[in-house]
């Protein structure tokens, strides 16, 4: 059922409008829907589908590590869902970065790894982390596809896009997200930003944020909330501390939007999956200064802060930027045709079962180290040869209970792992190493100490290799006989490419005890 419409149901009108494409009656896509409204989209980015009924070209680019060549992933066709198996075949036995998100409008406004900025990126050389290809999975109509999971440290920009939106000039931009997987971090945005990657004063951004920080403003209850980043600014409204009618929001799929205009703005959000937008805020610009007359300056960020503030977590879906200000009917109908797209949960594990409550041990798989398990020392975890002779304390430290994934956004399709010898502590990571702790119920905790098991990277469908819930570039790795969460070929000595897929991947056995 379709839900919300102007008086004269134009929003049914929009949402529903077929077009001539290839001798075949295709339904509207929403930057057809954009286009229909007189705001085109000026950028239009989705690693899960295609955002133009005629669209058939290069969705997103992966780059793989074993070789470090890199392949567009188009949609299955036109109009239609990413393809999903090509990343899949390209990826297998090895893992795999988010390298561009290409734009769809034609403008050329592609998202690629973001430069430094005012503040410096993660990597050794100031540039952001790119996405993991497999971290976020989902089904559209049943058909498989991947979001992009930003961990802190990850990010995107283009900061010579064309088109977008400066100075006091109107656009809109909606974006589908995890309304599940967000910190209180600065700052999980999309939208118009600033060219030089710093802060530029006030009224310089206009995108889409989501999260639960209350350093600069907030809405009702306790987050998250869709806010604008306006920089030096998060708002809800028009005050810049709080507006009571921007309420917390938490759908699996969640439809934010916010549109500006020369002293006017708005935010509006839904369940990406069912029903029609409702409108949280919508007036004037917030009565502080530098926001009226805006100044904004036509970047675009992804995942971060206009200054590359790189604290903030979240998974992002499809997203665009119009020029010009959309109706509300326009907006509705994206709305329905994001419903009508069927976005729902995938599987996050794969490979060897897992049973919670069972006791495992975890082999290693790396010739000349398949005598060592996964074993704790207290807090320490490292590998040890341990064997049905070995003493029952080392027994213990190299088994662990497998748990339900303490990490709600999880949805409980991941695990966590228990001291077999420590009841209440859990193997974590910690500043990418492994640790093990008592639980001091946080949520950082909870997602540090989640883990998602796959088919190992090394081959062999009797063989896991564990990733991270929080990083999924990141998998539980022996290095020196230390355990690290570590990544193929990242900025540290334990990320290092040489035998990592080995070195990751792990022999699952019933524990010793």
């Amino acid at each position: 059922m379709f839900s919300g419409s102007d008086c004269c149901g134009r929003s049914r009108a929009l949402a529903f409008s077929l077009i001539l494409a290839a001798g075949s009656l295709v339904t509207a896509g929403p930057c057809d829907i954009y286009a229909s409204g007189g705001t085109p989209c000026v950028a239009a980015h989705s690693t899960t589908r295609a955002l133009y009924s005629a669209f058939s070209g290069a969705l997103y680019q992966v780059r793989r590590a074993s070789d470090g060549a890199t392949t567009d992933i188009r949609p299955r066709a036109a109009g239609g869902v990413a393809d999903a198996a090509a990343q899949d075949t390209f990826c297998a036995g090895t893992t795999c970065l988010i390298s561009v998100l290409y734009d769809q409008s034609g403008t050329g406004n592609h998202l690629t790894q973001a430069p430094p900025g005012g503040f410096q990126g993660p990597e050794a050389n100031g540039y952001d982390n790119l996405a993991a290809a497999g971290g976020a999975p989902v089904t559209l109509n049943g058909q498989k596809a991947y979001g992009i999971f930003v961990s802190p440290g990850t990010g995107y920009r283009n900061n010579n896009a064309k088109g977008i939106a400066v100075r006091d000039e109107p656009e809109g931009m909606y974006a589908v997200l995890d309304g599940t997987h967000y910190n209180d971090g600065c700052c999980f945005d999309y939208g118009n930003a600033e060219t030089s990657a710093r802060d530029t004063g006030n009224g310089h951004m206009e995108t889409i944020y989501f999260g639960d920080n209350t350093v600069w403003g907030r809405g009702a209850g306790s987050g998250p909330w869709i806010m604008a980043d306006l920089e030096n600014g998060l708002f809800s409204g028009a005050s810049p501390k709080t507006n009571t009618g921007d309420p917390s929001v938490s759908y699996r799929f969640l439809t934010a939007v916010v549109k500006g205009g020369a002293n006017k703005w708005a935010i509006r959000g839904a369940n990406a999956a069912s029903g029609g937008l409702s409108t949280y805020y919508n007036g004037a610009r917030p009565n502080a200064a530098g926001y009226n007359p805006m100044s904004k300056e036509g970047a675009i960020v992804l995942g971060i802060g206009g200054d590359n503030s790189v604290g903030a977590q979240g998974t992002f879906y499809e997203g665009v930027m119009t020029t010009g200000y959309p109706s509300d009917a326009t907006e509705d109908a994206v709305q329905a045709d994001v419903v009508a797209a069927g976005y729902a949960i995938a599987p996050l594990t794969s490979g060897p079962a897992l049973s919670v409550r069972s006791s495992v041990s975890l082999r290693a798989t790396t010739a000349g180290y398949t005598t060592r398990y996964l074993a704790h020392s207290g807090a320490t975890v490292n590998t040890q040869v341990v064997s049905s002779s070995s003493a029952t304390a080392l027994k213990q430290q190299a088994s662990w209970m497998v748990r339900t994934g303490l990490a709600a956004a999880s949805g409980g399709q991941c695990f966590s792992f228990e001291a077999r010898d420590a009841p209440g502590s859990y193997l974590r990571h910690y500043n990418f190493e492994l640790t093990v702790a008592n639980s001091d119920g946080s949520k950082q905790f909870r997602e540090d100490a989640t883990f998602c098991t796959q088919v190992g990277l090394s081959g062999g469908q009797d063989t896991s290799s564990i990733r991270a819930w929080g990083y999924p570039t990141r998998y539980l790795r022996h290095y020196n006989n230390v355990g690290y969460a570590a990544s193929n070929g990242g900025v540290h000595t334990f990320d290092a490419a040489g035998s990592f897929t080995d070195d990751a991947t792990w022999a699952v056995a019933t524990g010793f005890a």
